[in-house]
């Protein structure tokens, strides 16, 4: 994919959070450097918002997250977590990513949708369609929907360099040896 990035293109991030958060929880047992990926994709363009949809829990013991992302400038719009009678927990922000991402667009470049869900291919489609923006995607390619990277204009494949874009991470030796002592389990 053959993209154009220029520094004087106004960029829009819109961050799925909880997308990223359990991508990088699952496939690496780290955490996000969010900081690291608003700066490689934002790759020397103006940014004009970089927001991150964030869930809030009862205990609130997310609020110092919520402030680490507002101190490397990264505003955040958060939803309370939904619980269900019988136990079943509801976390997303997919309609209101996708809302906020069309009504910003006639003032944007370029838009990186940041999180892999393949809900967002109708968003992307969209974007590029009607919105004339260039859409950029950003996640984790290992558990990025094949459909949304296809759909999108560019793909930064967090997996390439886990180093840079988590926190706590072991290397791939650490990858190597949780795999063998899962085999060895089963």
């Amino acid at each position: 994919m053959a993209i154009i990035k220029q520094k004087g293109q106004r960029v829009g991030i819109f961050i799925d959070a909880q997308n990223l958060y359990h991508s990088a929880k699952n496939l690496y047992h780290a955490r996000v450097n969010f900081g690291n990926i608003v700066e490689d994709s934002l790759a020397g363009r103006t940014l004009i918002r970089a927001i991150a949809y964030v869930i809030t829990t009862e205990t609130g013991e997310e609020k110092s997250f919520f402030e680490a992302l507002e101190k490397i400038g990264i505003e955040t719009k958060t939803k309370d977590l939904q619980i269900f009678y019988g136990g079943a927990k509801k976390a997303d922000w997919d309609v209101g990513l996708a809302v906020d991402a069309m009504k910003l667009a006639p003032k944007l470049d370029a838009i990186v949708l940041v999180g892999g869900d393949g809900d967002y291919v109708p968003l992307v489609e969209y974007l590029r369609m009607y919105s004339g923006v260039q859409v950029e995607v950003a996640s984790f390619g290992k558990s990025t929907s094949g459909k949304l990277i296809e759909a999108a204009d560019d793909f930064l494949d967090l997996s390439d360099n886990p180093e840079r874009y988590l926190m706590n991470y072991r290397g791939r030796g650490a990858d190597k040896r949780r795999a063998i002592k899962t085999e060895k389990k089963v």
